[in-house]
């Protein structure tokens, strides 16, 4: 298994990763600012049980088909941008009412997670980082690779949780000023519908 000063590193590179603008914190960002604290949490579970499985395909060497295939990977960055379109069109019709910070999000607990998840596993790109990653981290001569691809997946996905649960907690906070305006809810959303719309368009022209 990887050495503890390895793990070390490799937790530390992955703090500034999750830490860096990206799809996933501007995502966690704008969900927890326009649907509360919880919701945002929510949403980071979704995206880390999302990391699980780009974990799994690393190990079990999924993520070079698509990393291989320009049709795999072009199949799965359209359903992504797709996917990111469809919440741009929600965000840009949500409803705006005052609200009091007990007020509860729109969506279930499930789908709140879900979103997390779908937005995650259909990003190739986070499949294709994760099979150029995790690999130098790993060496063959402490022992079986996927099962320390799955370990170093493992700190990532703990590394990820924690900065992105912070961005949710400090976001929603910021996130409440708005929701006490009927204009700044409009607009909040107008800029959650816009942003959606440009990671799509990112998304969809991403090359591998």
């Amino acid at each position: 298994m990887p050495t503890l000063n390895t793990f070390l590193t490799f937790f530390g590179a992955s703090v500034l990763l999750a830490l860096s603008p990206g799809p996933d914190n501007v995502f966690v960002l704008l969900h927890s600012a326009v649907h509360g604290r919880r919701a945002g949490l929510l949403v980071v579970l979704g995206l880390c049980s999302g990391l699980l499985f780009h974990t799994a395909a690393v190990a079990l060497g999924l993520a070079a088909v698509f990393a291989a295939s320009a049709t795999a990977f072009t199949v799965l960055k359209l359903c992504g941008a797709g996917y990111l379109l469809w919440l741009a069109w929600g965000a840009w019709r949500a409803p705006v009412g005052i609200m009091d910070s007990d007020t509860s999000p729109p969506m279930t607990a499930a789908q709140t997670f879900s979103r997390g998840v779908l937005m995650n596993i259909t990003n190739p790109k986070v499949a294709i980082f994760f099979l150029a990653f995790l690999p130098q981290f790993a060496d063959p001569q402490q022992g079986n690779m996927a099962l320390q691809i799955s370990m170093l997946g493992g700190v990532f996905i703990l590394a990820a949780l924690l900065t992105l649960s912070t961005i949710a907690w400090f976001a929603a906070g910021f996130g409440q000023v708005f929701k006490q305006s009927l204009r700044a809810q409009r607009i909040l959303n107008r800029v959650a519908s816009v942003v959606f719309v440009g990671l799509a368009l990112r998304l969809a022209t991403v090359q591998r």
